[in-house]
C-alpha cells in the first residue's frame, strides 16, 4: 500500500521481470554494518580516470531519471512491507531468513526461473531484510558521486525517499571534492536539511604532487574549500585518505600535505585506505613496468605515523577497511594520538621475522574474510612464504612480499 502522499507522484511498482531496483558495485564499509538501504542514482563515475582505481573502468557515466530512481524507492518499498507482512503472519517481529525465503517461493511470477534478473532479485531482497533487521534507519545513494546531481533533483529524491520510509534517520552519499566544491553553502545546507545528514568523500592525498600523477582531477585548495563547506552545512563529513599513495618518491610530503589539508578541514571522520595495486588500475601497470615505487608495507605503516603526528583536529580516526594493516589505528583526535601512535611504534619495533608473519597472516586473514578461500595459486605463493619464515631463509622477506601483492590485488 502506497503511502497517500506519495499517491500523486510515484510509478506503481511493477511486478514480474521489471520488479527490481538497481544497485551499484560499492559502499563504504561503515554503510554495510550499518545494514543501509541501497539506492542508485547515479551510474558508475563521472571522472573515472584515477590511477590507482578500477571500479568503473570501461563503464559508462550516466545521470539517472528521477522518475527511475523514484521507481526503484517504490520496488524497495514493495518488499520493505511484504516482508513486514511475512513477518507478521508467522507471528514474529524481526526479519529472518525464513521470511526472505518465504517470500520467494510465494512470488513465481517475480522469482521463478523465466522471470529474469533473479541475482539482482535475490540481492535486493535480502538488501531490503537486513535493513529492516536492523531498524530501517539509513539509507546510502550510490554509485560514486551522488552529490553531482543537480541540487533540485537530489532534494526531491531524499524528500520522496523519506516520505516513502520514515523511520529513515540518516541519508547518505559519496561524493567526490569537485562535487562539494562546486555546491553553494546554501546548496549543501539545503541538502543537510532534506535528511543528507553524510556525505563520504575520497580525498585520497592533500599534496598537489600526488594528486596530479594519480588524476583525481582535484586541487588540494579546492579540498579544503569544499570540505569546509560541508562542514559548515552541518554535514558530517568523513575522509578517505590513501597511506602510500605517494609511492617512495612522495611519501613524506603526502602526508605532511595530507596532514595539513586534513586539520584545515577537520572532518568528522578520516577513514584510511591504504593503497592496494587492485586488478584493473592503471597503477597496477605502471608498478610492473617500474614506472611507479610502491612503498613497503612497514613504509606506508611509517607514513601513516607521520601523518597522525603531524593532524591537529577533531576528526575520529578509522582504519576499517581490509588495505589497512593496523586495524588498531583508530581513535579520536587529539585526545587519542599518542595511543594510537604507540600502536604503531609497538609494530615498528618487533623484529623483522615477526612482523613478516604478522603480515602475511593479516592479509591472508582479510582475503579470507571477503572470498573465503585462497585460489591455488595464492595458497601456493602463501605457503612458500610460509616455508621460507619457518627456514628464516635469507628469500623470507622477497617471499612474504610477493605473496602479499598478490593477496593485495584481489582486494575491494
Amino acid at each position: 500500500m502506497i503511502s497517500p502522499n506519495l499517491q500523486d507522484n510515484c510509478t506503481p511498482a511493477l511486478d514480474g521481470e521489471n520488479f527490481f531496483f538497481e544497485m551499484g558495485p560499492i559502499r563504504p564499509p561503515s554503510e554495510g554494518s550499518d545494514h543501509s538501504l541501497l539506492i542508485r542514482t547515479t551510474r558508475n563515475c563521472s571522472w573515472n580516470r584515477c590511477e590507482f582505481c578500477g571500479t568503473y573502468r570501461g563503464e559508462k557515466f550516466s545521470y539517472r531519471p528521477v522518475a527511475e530512481i523514484k521507481k526503484d524507492i517504490e520496488v524497495a518499498r514493495t518488499l520493505y512491507e511484504e516482508l513486514q507482512a511475512v513477518a507478521a503472519r508467522g507471528g514474529v517481529r524481526e526479519i529472518s531468513s525464513q521470511a526472505v525465503r518465504s517470500l520467494w517461493a510465494g512470488n513465481p511470477r517475480r522469482y521463478g526461473e523465466s522471470a529474469g534478473n533473479l541475482t539482482l532479485k535475490w540481492q535486493n531482497l535480502h538488501n531490503v531484510a537486513n535493513w529492516l533487521h536492523a531498524g530501517a534507519k539509513t539509507v546510502f545513494l550510490q554509485d560514486a558521486d551522488a552529490l553531482i546531481m543537480r541540487t533540485p533533483d537530489l532534494l526531491e529524491v531524499i524528500t520522496y525517499l523519506r516520505a516513502a520510509f520514515p523511520t529513515v534517520a540518516r541519508v547518505t552519499a559519496y561524493a567526490r571534492s569537485q562535487s562539494c566544491y562546486r555546491k553553494s553553502l546554501e546548496e549543501l545546507s539545503e541538502l543537510r536539511q532534506a535528511g543528507l545528514l553524510r556525505l563520504h568523500v575520497g580525498l585520497e592525498s592533500g599534496c598537489d604532487a600526488v594528486l596530479k600523477r594519480m588524476k583525481k582531477g582535484v586541487s588540494a585548495r579546492k579540498q579544503v574549500e569544499g570540505g569546509q563547506k560541508v562542514v559548515a552545512a552541518g554535514i558530517s563529513l568523513c575522509e578517505y585518505l590513501m597511506p602510500g599513495l605517494g609511492g617512495k618518491d612522495f611519501s613524506e610530503r603526502h602526508a605532511l600535505d595530507s596532514a595539513a589539508v586534513l586539520t584545515a578541514i577537520n572532518p568528522a571522520f578520516i577513514r584510511l585506505r591504504s593503497l592496494a595495486l587492485r586488478r584493473h588500475s592503471p597503477l597496477l601497470a605502471q608498478s610492473k613496468e617500474g614506472l611507479f615505487t610502491e612503498l613497503s608495507e612497514d613504509g606506508v605503516v611509517a607514513e601513516i605515523a607521520l601523518l597522525i603526528a603531524n593532524l591537529h583536529c577533531h576528526s575520529y580516526l578509522v582504519s576499517d577497511q581490509m588495505s589497512n594493516l593496523l586495524y588498531g589505528v583508530e581513535g579520536q583526535l587529539p585526545q587519542d594520538k599518542e595511543k594510537i601512535l604507540q600502536v604503531i611504534d609497538d609494530y615498528l619495533q618487533k623484529p623483522e621475522s615477526e612482523r613478516l608473519a604478522f603480515r602475511l597472516r593479516q592479509r591472508r586473514r582479510s582475503f579470507l574474510a571477503v572470498y573465503g578461500s585462497l585460489p591455488e595459486p595464492l595458497e601456493e605463493k602463501a605457503e612458500l612464504a610460509w616455508d621460507a619464515l619457518r627456514r628464516e631463509s635469507p628469500e623470507a622477506r622477497e617471499r612474504v612480499d610477493a605473496a602479499i601483492a598478490a593477496l593485495k590485488e584481489g582486494f575491494v
